[in-house]
Parts: C-alpha cells; structure tokens; sequence
C-alpha cells in the first residue's frame, strides 16, 4: 500500500521541493496551495490529487483534505509547510494588515492542517501517521524587523511540542525542520545583502532547497516509533552559529 503525504504551500519551493523527493521515494501526494497552476506542475506525471486552498480559512482546509481522502483514503504524512513573510520594520511600523497575514498563513494554517491531518490518522485502520512542522532558524533566533514571522515561527514549535506529546496515545509522531536560507524565491534577497543584528547589511550564503526535500524524506520515512523531534538543516556558511 502507498503512503500519503499531503504537503501545504506544495506549488513552489520548499513545498516543491519536498514533493519531488516523497514521490520518488514512492509516497501519493496531496499537494495543497493557493493557486492550482503551480500545483497541477508539481502534480505533473506523479500520483498526486490537487486541492487549492486558502490554509488560513476552516472550509478550504476541511475541503482540501476532504478531497484527498476520498482518493487515497488515509493521510500518512503532513509536511506543513505553506507561510509567509512580511516587510523587514519595527513593530510599530508594521501594518496589522500584515500581522494577521503572516499569522494567519503561518501558524493558523498550520493549525487547521495539523487538526485535520491528526483527526484523519486517528482514525484511519492502521492507525497514525506523521507531521513535519515547517520551523525557521527564525524558531531559535530572530532576524532583525521581523517580529510577525518570528513570533509565529516560535509559536510553531510549542505546536509541533504539544502534538508530539498529544499523539503518542493514537501512534501519531511529530517533528519540525528548522530551515536556514534555502534558495528559494523568498530567499533570493539573502544572496544581495540583508539587514544584521549589528545594522549593517551583508549578503548570505544559501543552499539548494532539494536538500531539504531530501531531508524532508529522511524524517518521513522512519517507523512511528522512533521520531526526529527537530532538525537545523542551514546554509553551512550562514550567519547563526558562532559569529558568522
């Protein structure tokens, strides 16, 4: 029987990314996005079910995973991976517009996924099933004017905590992968230069976001009972360990 992974924000990046590599090894896909052409691309000569969606409205969420459950049946995975970012500013320069953006992408969608993917493996014959939370280094240190994103990114891993914690009783695991610079298109800005914690500006090494598919795979394909709780996948060169 093939395992399911539904991947959110599954069109592009880190979400491209990640489905590239469960396909290969194997896994049907649920791919979950905002706009379908990009997903239908992805999707392209894969087993795959498309659901565009808005993650931060309820009924999206519930539609979507509607929709891939009457094709496979079951849900084996979630990489929770769709969000944004936000204008670099201090607080008080940013707009609530984008407060609630980023909060709503990043942490209330990863929210309504999780809750539907944990109810679906919960009961599902043979029960569980894996969730892979999208952190940030920005989980463990923030980057200069990014207080949404930051904020948010923590949040995550009291999430990813709580469902680790909350899933063991029905043989559900969960994990985060905390991700530094991969060069996708919302990382293009670190390779000409970003603002630092010491005010200047300075460009970022970064890495091929098929390594994080890669890694993507590695966490989802261990048995239930063993757990990767976090994993840094970074840019070796980038300024977050040490001095820079």
């Amino acid at each position: 029987m093939r395992k399911v992974a539904v991947i959110t924000g599954a069109g592009t990046g880190l979400g491209r990314a990640a489905a590239e590599s469960l396909s290969a090894e194997g896994w049907s896909l649920g791919l979950i996005g905002r706009r379908e052409e990009p997903l239908l691309q992805v999707a392209e000569g894969r087993d795959a079910v498309v659901a565009s969606a808005d993650i931060a409205q309820p009924a999206d969420v519930e539609a979507a995973f509607a929709k891939i459950i009457a094709a496979y049946g079951r849900v084996d995975l979630l990489f929770n991976n769709a969000g944004r970012g936000s204008p670099t500013r201090t607080i008080d320069e940013t707009s609530l517009e984008d407060w609630f953006g980023v909060l709503g992408a990043n942490l209330t969608g990863s929210f309504l996924c999780a809750r539907a993917a944990f109810a679906q493996m919960r009961a599902q014959e043979p029960q569980g099933g894996r969730i892979i939370n999208n952190g940030s280094i920005s989980a463990h240190a923030p980057r200069p004017g990014s207080a949404p994103y930051a904020t948010t990114k923590h949040a995550i891993t009291g999430l990813t905590r709580s469902l680790s914690l909350d899933g063991r009783a029905f043989n559900i695991a969960c994990g985060q992968i905390d991700i530094g610079n991969a060069l996708t298109d919302m990382a293009i800005p670190m390779t000409q230069g970003v603002p630092q914690a010491d005010g200047s500006i300075m460009a970022e090494a970064t890495m091929d976001p098929a390594d994080v598919g890669r890694a993507v795979a590695h966490m989802a394909a261990l048995p239930l009972d063993t757990n990767i709780q976090t994993m840094t996948i970074m840019a070796r060169d980038m300024p977050f360990v040490g001095r820079g």
